[in-house]
Order: C-alpha cells, then sequence, then structure tokens
C-alpha cells in the first residue's frame, strides 16, 4: 500500500492548515479523509456536530505521523506540504521559486515571496520536527519516506491543462471578477471548484463524496474551511504523482517545489 499526505500550511500560527489522506491499495489512488484544521484530523470528532470555526495551531508532526499512519492502515510514504521549505535558512526568494516563476509565469501562477518572517520560523520548525520522525525534505529523486515541497497552482494548471492559474481563491472573488455582483461572484467561485472536484475525481476516488460544496449562503469562515480542505487534496495528489515518478522538483541544492508532469 502506498499512503500521502498532503497538507496546505498555513504561513502563521494563527491561521488553520488543511490535511488530506490518500491511499492507493492496488486499485488506484483513493481519499481517505480531508479535514479543515490540524485539530480536526487529530481529534476525534462527531460528525452530526458541525465544527463551527477552525482555529490555527503549532503542527505536531509526529502527531501527524501517528494519526495518518492509524487513519490509512499503514505507514505514510510521502508527506507533501504547501510551505516555502528549505534546507538553509529562508530569508527571501530561492532558486526554486525563481524556477517555478519561469516556467509559470507567463500563467499567472508565479509563487508568492517568501521571508524570514513568513514563513520563516514555522517553516523551519515543520521541516525540522516531519525530519525528527524520518521524513526528510526530499530536493531530486527518493527512495524512501520523504517530505516534498508542493505548490497548487501550477499544479491545477496541470490538472486542468489550464491556460493559467484558476480563480479559486474565495478572498480574492472581488478581483477575480469585479464586474459582477456579490451572489454572481459566489456562483462562480462555486463553479471553479466543482469543475476541480471532477478533475481530482479522476485522479483520486472520493473526492466528489468527501468534498460537498458548501451551500451558497454559507458563512465566509466555511468557505475557507472548504477551500483548505480542497487544497490539500490537491497537496495529496501532487505527493501522489510524485511517488509515482510523474512530477517534477523545481530546484535544487536547498529547496525544490514538485509539480506534476502530464501525458
Amino acid at each position: 500500500m502506498k499512503v500521502v499526505l498532503g497538507i496546505d500550511a498555513a504561513w502563521t500560527e494563527m491561521q488553520p492548515s488543511g490535511l488530506a489522506l490518500i491511499v492507493d491499495d492496488g486499485g488506484g489512488w483513493r481519499l481517505v479523509e480531508a479535514a479543515a484544521s490540524y485539530a480536526a484530523f487529530l481529534e476525534a470528532s462527531d460528525p452530526a456536530v458541525p465544527v463551527l470555526r477552525h482555529r490555527g495551531s503549532v503542527p505536531d508532526a509526529g502527531a501527524i505521523i501517528k494519526a495518518a499512519s492509524a487513519k490509512s492502515g499503514a505507514p505514510v510514504d510521502l508527506v507533501a506540504i504547501d510551505m516555502p521549505l528549505s534546507t538553509a535558512p529562508i530569508v527571501g526568494r530561492r532558486a526554486s521559486d525563481n524556477m517555478i516563476s519561469v516556467a509559470y509565469g507567463a500563467r499567472h501562477a508565479s509563487t508568492h515571496t517568501p521571508s524570514v518572517a513568513r514563513a520563516g520560523r514555522l517553516s523551519d520548525e515543520l521541516r525540522i520536527g516531519f525530519d525528527a520522525v524520518g521524513y526528510p525534505l526530499a530536493l531530486s529523486a527518493f527512495g524512501g519516506q520523504a517530505l516534498i515541497e508542493v505548490y497548487p497552482h501550477p499544479a491545477l494548471i496541470e490538472l486542468m491543462s489550464a491556460e493559467r492559474r484558476l480563480p479559486y481563491k474565495q478572498s480574492k472573488v472581488r478581483k477575480y471578477w469585479p464586474a459582477l455582483v456579490p451572489g454572481m461572484r459566489r456562483r462562480r467561485l462555486l463553479e471553479v471548484w466543482a469543475e476541480i472536484i471532477q478533475h481530482l475525481e479522476g485522479e483520486v476516488q472520493g473526492v466528489t463524496a468527501a468534498l460537498s460544496l458548501p451551500s451558497f449562503d454559507a458563512r465566509g469562515y466555511q468557505m475557507k474551511a472548504f477551500e483548505d480542505a480542497l487544497d490539500a487534496v490537491v497537496c495529496a495528489w501532487v505527493g501522489a504523482c510524485a511517488l509515482d515518478g510523474k512530477a517534477k522538483a523545481y530546484g535544487g541544492g536547498e529547496s525544490a517545489i514538485w509539480v506534476p508532469v502530464r501525458g
């Protein structure tokens, strides 16, 4: 069995991080669980009781791996995280950031510029934490358990053969569709999310069932929780591609960002 854990990691301790666990036991990749925060993933919860808000927290790599292995019934092979990671202190743009920007900048999918403050210490602690429990940062081909950095924007471009970065961030709907009234912006966003889920379902079974679209009148925090869980599934899918030898590492030396290779 192959097991991948995807994490849409927040760059600050105040914001929640999404997680998704996928496995392949010979019948193709399938989704075991998608959660909108570390707490939701780690804690047993009653599905009949709604989670009102997802909070930020400091990730505990050991607890996360233990929970993921218990849920999947097998050791985690790969952890794929959407966060700047490096074997050297991050003080600004890295070679991997620049390589992604060269490859995907024309399609509006350049990376955000990391700094000492963001993600800074949180990035270092997360990398060190996973390394301590047997998941070293992989900058090229790997043959055992590993941690990799991924970036959903170019991954979604490859998944959907899109011409440019997808407009799927709920906080940017006004920027995406400035001429539309708020209700139409919400409708467009839900349509984009539905399209992403449809394509992910073709790669990972169970995504459609697990990620039911929020209602049209969902609160902002509910929309953000869905987006975080969705991003985590994208991260996990990129990890599956890397594990299956279908992803390319942009970077080397101190950092690398993995992107699926289609076709």
